[in-house]
């Protein structure tokens, strides 16, 4: 009679995780899908009668710093109305939502309900259950990017948004990048932690801190400096709908991405989880 070893019963595990997080939540999964194409719907139609003249004569009289906050000084482009209207606000309150709410539950949820633990003790070690919970994550985030990526180009000639397809891809990859900052913030925190709360608390702050250091630099040049500290700001402030691919912005936000990484993986193998 053989007996398997723990290394063989470890790898028929493997990828395990991975499915049960993807695939367990997929009605949430589906709502999200409907709520953002729903916005986009909602929204990107409405462009024709943004690009008018009434309307640029209506930001020209509203006051410089009000219209750069909200992000509407170039709101009578495609590309400026894409981002001022979905990627830069809507669409980033989604996002973040989402992927923050995931981060949250792939690792401190499950501790806190006591999964994680009966997991763990089934031949599922924990650096394993971290990197298939980040490989999730990435993947619910792929599906959503790959979601808004057809759907606006499906909606830019009947929109009039004179979008191209590979400034579309550096504008969805920028607003993907931003969610996976929110996620991985959450799963590190509640790796480290083991509480919900606090991983929920971690994805959304930095989403917010990030918005408003961009907001409150584009209010006056002598607070300019908070862009760098903003990577709401590394991903969008070189505006990729309307110039492409801004590496540098991007390589800032998964450089930060993969600390939270390297947090994750640590602090879930080094700590005692959570009865």
């Amino acid at each position: 009679m053989t007996h398997a070893t723990p290394q063989a019963s470890r790898t028929t595990t493997f990828g395990r995780v991975f499915l049960r997080l993807v695939f367990d939540g997929w009605r949430g999964m589906l709502g999200w899908i409907i709520g953002i194409a729903a916005v986009l719907g909602l929204y990107l139609p409405l462009y024709p009668s943004i690009a008018s003249p009434q309307m640029t004569e209506l930001l020209n009289n509203l006051p410089t710093e009000l219209v750069e906050v909200l992000g509407y000084d170039d709101i009578v482009t495609g590309a400026g109305y894409t981002q001022a209207t979905f990627f830069g606000l809507l669409g980033y309150v989604l996002m973040v939502i989402a992927t923050t709410a995931w981060g949250a539950a792939f690792i401190a949820g499950t501790e806190e309900t006591g999964r994680l633990e009966l997991t763990l003790a089934h031949a599922v070690g924990r650096v394993q259950y971290a990197v298939e919970s980040i490989a999730a994550l990435l993947a619910k985030i792929l599906v959503l990017a790959l979601v808004v990526y057809v759907m606006i180009w499906a909606l830019n000639e009947p929109s009039e948004l004179n979008l191209s397809a590979v400034n579309l891809l550096a504008g969805t990859i920028a607003w993907a990048s931003l969610g996976l900052l929110s996620g991985t913030a959450a799963l590190a925190i509640g790796a480290l932690s083991g509480r919900r709360m606090w991983a929920i608390a971690a994805g959304a702050g930095i989403a917010v801190i990030s918005y408003v250091f961009d907001a409150v630099g584009n209010t006056n040049k002598d607070l300019q400096w908070l862009y760098n500290l903003s990577p709401y700001h590394w991903a969008y402030g070189n505006s990729p709908l309307a110039e492409g691919f801004d590496w540098p912005g991007f390589a800032l936000v998964w450089a930060l991405c993969a600390i939270f990484i390297g947090l994750t993986i640590a602090g879930l193998a080094r700590r005692d989880i959570l009865g």
